[in-house]
C-alpha cells in the first residue's frame, strides 16, 4: 500500500505494506477515526441491510460516536447482470444514508466496473479481507480502548446490546478475539423450520462434541460472529481470501495464537435462508435440506468424540514422545487413529518438530499447531468413514447429553420426532452449550 500514515503504528504500516491494496477506497459521512469497525460485505443485499440497520440503530447510542459501520458492495466481475443492478441500489441507498444518518456509515465500492473483484479470488473472504484491512486505516490508536474488528453479514439482526456487551467485554476483561452467541432466525413455515432447526443442531453437536473432548478449537464458526483486536489481525496475516469456510480459518488461526472466548450477553441472528453466495455453509444446507438428496438427520456418532478425547488427553499431556511413541499409544486407543496419523505423515513431521523445538513451551504450542482445527476435522471426518458411521440425530444428542451429565427431560418415541420436539432438543443443547462454556 502506497499511501500509509506514518501516525499508524509500526505492526500496522508493515502489514498494510505486505498485505494491503490500492484498488479499494472508502466512502463515509464522518472524517474522523474510530474504537470499533463493523464490517459488513454485501452482495445483492438492499433490502436486507435496511433491516440490519434497523436492528443495530436501537443499541447504546454513545457507542456509535466511536464506532463504523463498513460495507463493502461487492461481486465478482461474472456476476449476473441482475446482482450487479441491485448492488447499484445498495451503494445509492447508503449514498442518501452518507447525506442524512445519526450513525457513522461508510462503504466500499466493489462492485462497479474498475472495482468488481477479481472471479478467481472474488467471494466472502475476500469483501471481509477489504473491510478489515481498510478499517486498520479508520482506527484512533491514540485512543486508549481497544481497536476491534466486528463481523457482521447483511441478512442479521443484532440484539440490542450488541455494541454495549462487545466493547464493554473486550476492553473490561482485555480479549483479543471472541464469537458471539448466535441463533438462526426460524421462520413460520414447519418444512423451513425444521431445515434450519437440524443444520443448528449440527453446528452446535460438533461444537459440544469438541468441547467434551477437550479440544482447543470448540468453537463455532460462524463468520457473523466473529470479533477480534487489531494486533491479533495483523498477527495472524489478516483474513483469508475463501470464497466459503474463510470464517473457519480465520478462526482456526487466530485459535493458534490466542484464546477465543464465547461472548453469551448478546446475540447475533444469522439468517436462516437458502442462498446461492457461498458453495456451503447455512445457505446451501437449507438449500440441500429443501432439495431432499440427503439425510439431514444424521450426526457424529459420540463414539468419534471419545477417540478424540482420548487423543487429546495423550497428545496435550505434558510429557513429550516421540513419533513412534504416540503411535504406539494411539494404536492402543483406536487402530483407526494410528492409520489416520500415518496418512498424515505424523511420525516424521513430529520428530522434525521435537528435532527444531528449543524449548518445552515451543513443543506444546506445536502441539496445538499440528494437530489444529482442520485436523481434528479431519480426524472426525475419518473415523466416521471408516469406523463409526453417523447414527440417528436424535441418538446422537441422547448419548452427547448422557456424557456431559446433562439431563433434560424429552420424551421421544420415534426416531425423527415432531418439530417441537426437535425445537426443544435445540434449546436444551443451547442450554448444555452455556453450561460448559461457564465450565471451559
Amino acid at each position: 500500500m502506497k499511501t500509509i500514515s506514518k501516525n499508524f503504528p509500526t505492526i500496522v504500516i508493515k502489514y498494510l505494506d505486505k498485505y494491503g491494496s490500492d484498488k479499494w477506497h472508502l466512502k463515509c459521512n464522518q472524517e474522523k477515526l474510530f474504537d470499533n469497525v463493523i464490517v459488513v460485505p454485501a452482495v445483492a443485499e438492499h433490502e436486507n441491510i435496511q433491516k440490519l440497520l434497523h436492528s443495530l440503530k436501537h443499541n447504546d447510542g454513545k457507542y456509535f460516536d466511536r464506532t463504523l459501520i463498513l460495507f463493502v458492495i461487492n461481486n465478482c466481475k461474472s456476476a449476473s447482470v441482475e446482482v450487479k443492478r441491485e448492488n447499484q441500489l445498495t451503494i445509492s441507498f447508503v449514498n442518501n444514508l452518507l447525506i442524512d444518518s445519526a450513525i457513522n456509515i461508510g462503504f466500499i465500492d466493489a462492485s462497479t466496473d474498475g472495482n468488481s473483484m477479481p472471479d478467481k479470488e472474488g467471494g466472502v473472504g475476500l469483501a471481509r479481507k477489504i473491510g478489515m484491512d481498510l478499517a486498520l486505516k479508520l482506527f484512533d490508536y491514540n485512543s486508549s480502548y481497544k481497536k476491534l474488528l466486528l463481523c457482521l453479514d447483511a441478512d442479521c439482526l443484532v440484539q440490542k446490546n450488541y455494541l454495549s456487551t462487545i466493547v464493554e467485554t473486550f476492553n473490561n476483561r482485555k480479549l483479543s478475539a471472541a464469537v458471539i452467541n448466535y441463533e438462526h432466525l426460524l421462520t413460520e413455515n414447519d418444512f423451513e423450520k425444521s431445515a434450519i432447526i437440524s443444520y443448528e443442531i449440527f453446528l452446535r453437536y460438533y461444537v459440544l462434541g469438541l468441547t467434551y473432548a477437550g479440544s482447543p478449537f470448540a468453537f463455532h464458526s460462524v463468520g457473523s460472529t466473529m470479533v477480534c483486536d487489531f494486533e491479533s489481525y495483523i498477527k495472524i496475516g489478516g483474513m483469508n481470501k475463501c470464497k466459503a469456510a474463510e470464517d473457519f480459518y480465520f478462526l482456526e488461526k487466530l485459535a493458534k495464537q490466542t484464546i477465543i472466548y464465547k461472548i453469551s450477553g448478546t446475540t447475533v441472528f444469522p439468517s436462516s435462508r437458502g442462498s446461492w453466495r457461498v458453495p456451503f455453509g447455512t445457505g446451501q444446507r437449507i438449500n440441500r435440506f429443501k432439495a431432499g438428496t440427503h439425510d439431514e438427520y444424521l450426526l457424529f456418532d459420540m463414539k468419534a468424540f471419545d477417540v478424540l478425547k482420548k487423543w487429546i488427553s495423550l497428545f496435550h499431556s505434558k510429557s513429550v514422545l516421540t513419533g513412534s511413541e504416540y503411535l504406539s499409544q494411539a494404536e492402543q486407543v483406536e487402530p483407526a487413529l494410528a492409520l489416520f496419523l500415518k496418512l498424515n505423515s505424523f511420525e516424521v513431521q513430529w520428530d522434525k518438530i521435537l528435532l527444531n523445538a528449543k524449548t518445552e513451551s515451543q513443543i506444546q504450542k506445536q502441539k496445538t499447531i499440528w494437530f489444529d482445527g482442520f485436523r481434528t476435522m479431519k480426524l472426525i471426518h475419518y473415523l466416521r468413514d471408516n469406523v463409526y458411521p453417523n447414527i440417528n440425530m436424535f441418538d446422537a444428542l441422547d448419548d452427547l447429553f448422557k456424557k456431559i451429565n446433562f439431563h433434560p427431560h424429552i420424551i421421544r418415541n420415534e426416531a425423527i420426532p415432531s418439530i417441537e420436539v426437535q425445537l426443544l432438543y435445540l434449546t436444551n443443547l443451547k442450554e448444555a452449550e452455556s453450561v460448559l462454556t461457564k465450565l471451559h
